[in-house]
Protein backbone atom coordinates (compact mmCIF):
# COMPACT_ATOMS: atom_id res chain seq x y z
CA UNK A 1 0.00 0.00 0.00
CA UNK A 2 1.38 3.17 -0.97
CA UNK A 3 1.78 6.30 1.51
CA UNK A 4 -0.77 9.58 0.70
CA UNK A 5 1.65 12.01 2.22
CA UNK A 6 5.24 12.57 2.87
CA UNK A 7 5.39 16.58 4.25
CA UNK A 8 2.38 16.75 5.96
CA UNK A 9 1.07 19.84 3.43
CA UNK A 10 -2.24 19.45 1.97
CA UNK A 11 -0.95 20.93 -1.08
CA UNK A 12 1.70 18.53 -1.65
CA UNK A 13 2.92 17.68 -5.48
CA UNK A 14 4.53 14.18 -6.63
CA UNK A 15 6.50 14.83 -9.63
CA UNK A 16 8.57 11.87 -12.23
CA UNK A 17 9.41 11.48 -15.83
CA UNK A 18 9.81 8.82 -18.30
CA UNK A 19 11.77 8.23 -20.97
CA UNK A 20 14.87 9.16 -19.73
CA UNK A 21 16.82 5.98 -21.11
CA UNK A 22 15.63 6.07 -25.06
CA UNK A 23 17.45 7.00 -28.20
CA UNK A 24 14.29 8.59 -29.64
CA UNK A 25 11.47 10.83 -28.67
CA UNK A 26 11.28 13.75 -25.70
CA UNK A 27 11.62 12.82 -22.06
CA UNK A 28 8.19 13.38 -20.76
CA UNK A 29 7.31 14.63 -17.05
CA UNK A 30 4.58 15.28 -15.20
CA UNK A 31 3.55 16.83 -11.19
CA UNK A 32 0.19 16.31 -9.73
CA UNK A 33 -1.72 17.32 -6.27
CA UNK A 34 -3.59 14.40 -5.48
CA UNK A 35 -7.02 14.92 -2.85
CA UNK A 36 -6.08 14.25 0.75
CA UNK A 37 -9.17 11.41 0.47
CA UNK A 38 -7.40 9.72 -2.75
CA UNK A 39 -7.39 5.94 -2.87
CA UNK A 40 -6.67 3.45 -5.51
CA UNK A 41 -5.55 -0.46 -4.43
CA UNK A 42 -3.62 -0.89 -8.10
CA UNK A 43 -1.86 2.48 -8.42
CA UNK A 44 1.51 1.89 -8.45
CA UNK A 45 5.51 2.31 -10.21
CA UNK A 46 4.40 2.90 -13.49
CA UNK A 47 7.15 0.14 -14.38
CA UNK A 48 5.40 -1.95 -12.19
CA UNK A 49 2.12 -1.85 -14.35
CA UNK A 50 1.41 -3.45 -17.41
CA UNK A 51 0.51 -1.25 -20.30
CA UNK A 52 -3.28 -1.68 -20.02
CA UNK A 53 -3.50 -1.27 -16.16
CA UNK A 54 -1.55 2.03 -17.20
CA UNK A 55 -4.44 2.73 -19.31
CA UNK A 56 -7.50 2.43 -16.95
CA UNK A 57 -5.27 4.52 -14.36
CA UNK A 58 -4.84 7.08 -16.42
CA UNK A 59 -8.65 8.33 -16.83
CA UNK A 60 -8.98 7.94 -13.25
CA UNK A 61 -5.89 9.88 -11.76
CA UNK A 62 -6.65 12.95 -14.14
CA UNK A 63 -10.65 12.50 -12.67
CA UNK A 64 -9.51 12.84 -9.19
CA UNK A 65 -6.51 14.98 -9.40
CA UNK A 66 -6.68 18.32 -7.63
CA UNK A 67 -4.30 18.90 -10.63
CA UNK A 68 -1.70 18.06 -12.97
CA UNK A 69 0.14 19.13 -15.65
CA UNK A 70 2.28 17.10 -17.95
CA UNK A 71 5.57 18.52 -20.56
CA UNK A 72 7.29 16.87 -23.35
CA UNK A 73 11.30 17.85 -23.66
CA UNK A 74 12.53 17.46 -27.37
CA UNK A 75 15.17 15.84 -28.66
CA UNK A 76 17.24 19.21 -29.53
CA UNK A 77 16.84 19.84 -25.78
CA UNK A 78 18.17 17.07 -24.53
CA UNK A 79 21.16 16.95 -26.80
CA UNK A 80 21.73 20.73 -25.64
CA UNK A 81 21.08 20.59 -21.78
CA UNK A 82 22.15 16.82 -21.21
CA UNK A 83 19.17 14.43 -20.24
CA UNK A 84 19.62 14.53 -16.95
CA UNK A 85 18.94 18.49 -16.57
CA UNK A 86 16.10 18.00 -18.83
CA UNK A 87 14.05 15.09 -16.81
CA UNK A 88 14.22 17.74 -14.27
CA UNK A 89 13.61 20.55 -16.52
CA UNK A 90 10.77 18.87 -17.44
CA UNK A 91 9.65 18.22 -14.14
CA UNK A 92 9.99 21.84 -12.83
CA UNK A 93 7.93 23.15 -15.94
CA UNK A 94 5.30 21.03 -14.66
CA UNK A 95 5.36 22.39 -11.56
CA UNK A 96 4.91 26.05 -13.12
CA UNK A 97 2.15 24.87 -15.03
CA UNK A 98 -0.31 23.57 -12.05
CA UNK A 99 -3.01 25.34 -11.46
CA UNK A 100 -2.51 25.58 -7.50
CA UNK A 101 1.27 26.96 -6.35
CA UNK A 102 2.29 23.44 -4.17
CA UNK A 103 3.60 23.90 -0.58
CA UNK A 104 5.81 20.87 -0.57
CA UNK A 105 7.39 19.07 -3.62
CA UNK A 106 8.10 15.10 -3.72
CA UNK A 107 10.53 14.12 -6.39
CA UNK A 108 11.26 10.59 -7.79
CA UNK A 109 15.31 10.13 -7.18
CA UNK A 110 18.02 11.34 -5.52
CA UNK A 111 18.21 14.74 -6.79
CA UNK A 112 16.98 18.04 -5.46
CA UNK A 113 14.04 19.81 -7.88
CA UNK A 114 15.95 22.94 -7.24
CA UNK A 115 18.92 21.33 -8.37
CA UNK A 116 19.53 23.42 -12.08
CA UNK A 117 17.13 26.56 -12.59
CA UNK A 118 17.74 29.00 -15.33
CA UNK A 119 19.86 26.98 -17.62
CA UNK A 120 21.04 29.06 -20.50
CA UNK A 121 18.95 27.27 -23.29
CA UNK A 122 18.70 27.70 -26.81
CA UNK A 123 15.42 25.09 -27.30
CA UNK A 124 12.60 25.20 -24.92
CA UNK A 125 11.16 27.00 -22.34
CA UNK A 126 12.74 29.26 -20.89
CA UNK A 127 12.41 30.35 -17.12
CA UNK A 128 11.94 33.91 -15.51
CA UNK A 129 13.25 35.01 -12.48
CA UNK A 130 9.94 35.20 -11.09
CA UNK A 131 9.47 31.49 -12.25
CA UNK A 132 13.18 30.64 -11.05
CA UNK A 133 11.96 32.62 -7.22
CA UNK A 134 8.79 30.56 -6.91
CA UNK A 135 10.46 26.82 -7.88
CA UNK A 136 12.86 27.85 -5.11
CA UNK A 137 10.71 29.14 -2.42
CA UNK A 138 9.18 25.57 -2.52
CA UNK A 139 10.54 23.03 -0.09
CA UNK A 140 11.14 19.82 -1.80
CA UNK A 141 12.54 16.16 -1.24
CA UNK A 142 13.90 14.22 -3.40
CA UNK A 143 12.86 10.30 -2.49
CA UNK A 144 14.79 7.01 -4.13
CA UNK A 145 12.32 4.55 -5.30
CA UNK A 146 9.54 7.04 -4.21
CA UNK A 147 7.10 6.21 -7.05
CA UNK A 148 7.11 2.71 -5.33
CA UNK A 149 6.35 4.17 -2.40
CA UNK A 150 4.21 7.39 -2.43
CA UNK A 151 0.63 7.55 -4.31
CA UNK A 152 1.34 11.19 -5.88
CA UNK A 153 4.78 9.71 -7.26
CA UNK A 154 3.20 6.93 -8.83
CA UNK A 155 0.74 8.81 -10.24
CA UNK A 156 3.06 11.52 -12.17
CA UNK A 157 5.03 8.40 -13.06
CA UNK A 158 2.14 6.80 -14.98
CA UNK A 159 0.70 10.20 -16.47
CA UNK A 160 4.32 10.92 -17.95
CA UNK A 161 4.52 6.98 -19.55
CA UNK A 162 0.99 7.06 -21.05
CA UNK A 163 1.70 10.28 -22.64
CA UNK A 164 4.93 9.76 -23.72
CA UNK A 165 3.78 6.92 -25.32
CA UNK A 166 0.89 8.02 -27.01
CA UNK A 167 3.65 10.45 -28.33
CA UNK A 168 5.74 7.38 -29.52
CA UNK A 169 2.57 6.13 -31.27
CA UNK A 170 1.63 9.10 -33.12
CA UNK A 171 5.11 9.61 -34.82
CA UNK A 172 5.59 5.61 -35.18
CA UNK A 173 3.19 6.76 -38.12
CA UNK A 174 5.36 8.70 -39.39
CA UNK A 175 8.94 6.68 -39.74
CA UNK A 176 7.24 3.11 -38.93
CA UNK A 177 10.33 1.43 -39.91
CA UNK A 178 11.64 2.33 -36.26
CA UNK A 179 8.82 0.15 -34.35
CA UNK A 180 8.31 3.38 -31.86
CA UNK A 181 4.59 2.33 -31.58
CA UNK A 182 5.81 -1.05 -29.60
CA UNK A 183 10.05 0.16 -28.22
CA UNK A 184 9.29 3.52 -27.53
CA UNK A 185 12.38 4.41 -28.84
CA UNK A 186 13.98 2.47 -26.27
CA UNK A 187 16.96 0.69 -27.17
CA UNK A 188 16.19 -2.49 -28.21
CA UNK A 189 18.07 -4.62 -30.50
CA UNK A 190 15.17 -3.89 -33.49
CA UNK A 191 15.75 -0.11 -32.95
CA UNK A 192 19.12 -0.02 -33.22
CA UNK A 193 19.47 -2.42 -36.37
CA UNK A 194 16.66 0.05 -37.68
CA UNK A 195 18.73 3.30 -37.07
CA UNK A 196 21.75 0.83 -38.53
CA UNK A 197 19.85 0.63 -41.65
CA UNK A 198 17.96 3.64 -42.10
CA UNK A 199 20.11 6.20 -40.41
CA UNK A 200 18.82 8.80 -37.93
CA UNK A 201 15.59 11.05 -37.55
CA UNK A 202 14.77 14.53 -35.83
CA UNK A 203 13.31 12.33 -33.25
CA UNK A 204 16.34 10.50 -32.33
CA UNK A 205 18.79 11.83 -29.70
CA UNK A 206 21.93 12.96 -31.40
CA UNK A 207 23.71 12.89 -28.11
CA UNK A 208 23.44 9.69 -27.39
CA UNK A 209 25.08 6.46 -28.48
CA UNK A 210 22.70 5.48 -30.85
CA UNK A 211 24.76 2.05 -32.28
CA UNK A 212 27.08 -0.13 -30.03
CA UNK A 213 30.49 1.22 -30.98
CA UNK A 214 31.40 -1.74 -33.56
CA UNK A 215 28.72 -0.38 -35.78
CA UNK A 216 28.60 2.96 -37.24
CA UNK A 217 26.21 4.96 -39.12
CA UNK A 218 26.30 4.95 -43.33
CA UNK A 219 25.03 8.28 -44.81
Amino acid sequence: MLEKNFSGFILETGTDEAGRGCLAGPVTAAAIILPQDFENQILNDSKQLSEKTRALLKPIIEQQAVCFAVTHLFPDEIDEINILNASMKGMQECILKLKHVPEYIIVDGNRSLNAKLGLKNTFGKQFSSTEIELLKSIPNQSIIKGDAKYLSIAAASVLAKTYRDEYMDQIHEEFPMYNWKQNKGYPTKEHREAIKKYGTTKYHRMSFRLLPEQLTLEF
